[in-house]
């Protein structure tokens, strides 16, 4: 089912460019290959929003949340499960892996509703204007927004005030420099 779903989207929205149509001798036998390259082209989105994203130590590839399925915050307990890399989404120029092609078809449609706040990064350290790596298994919905903290300490004092955090946060994000790395401080 999921190989026949993430084909048929892979048959609807690839690009065709100009091709000759098929002649009345040709035969119905042609397949389509799913590779991860095809499935990487499917699924690029983007909202032009350019922020730093966490996407692991330098030199790691470009995955946000470590590789776990940002939908899987939202749906049944909310327990965060991995993606794998048969089920991608590229936002805004970074990847996306889901547990299976439901998730990322839902991501796909919505991205800026899944996609964790501040890019993945620490959201007390965004609200402290530096950037710290989010941890995606010390994470939390709140208001429908996926926030990440960077360790169980920190969690724990941005937990004594989650709505003062996300204010201070929200407006200290945009300014940060890539490079405000909290350690910095």
């Amino acid at each position: 089912m999921n190989k026949k779903f993430l084909a048929a989207i892979v048959m609807a929205t690839l690009p065709i460019a100009c091709t000759s149509p098929a002649s009345e001798n040709t035969e119905a036998t042609d397949v389509v290959e799913v590779t991860d390259e095809t499935v990487a082209d499917l699924a690029e989105v983007s909202d032009d929003i350019k922020v730093p994203v966490f996407t692991g130590p330098t030199g790691s590839e470009a995955i946000g949340i470590s590789g776990y399925d940002a939908v899987s915050y939202f749906v049944g307990d909310g327990t965060p499960v991995e993606g794998t890399n048969d089920h991608r989404v590229r936002y805004n120029g970074v990847e996306y892996r889901f547990a299976n092609a439901e998730n990322a078809a839902t991501f796909q449609a919505e991205p800026a509703k899944y996609a964790p706040q501040y890019g993945g990064h620490c959201a007390w350290a965004a609200s402290n204007g530096k950037l710290a790596p989010g941890d995606p298994k010390l994470a939390k919905v709140v208001d429908g927004k996926l926030y990440l903290n960077f360790n169980e300490t920190v969690q724990e004092t941005w937990n004594k005030d989650i709505p003062g955090f996300i204010e201070k946060a929200d407006k200290e994000f945009p300014t940060i420099s890539p490079d405000a790395r909290f350690d910095d401080a």
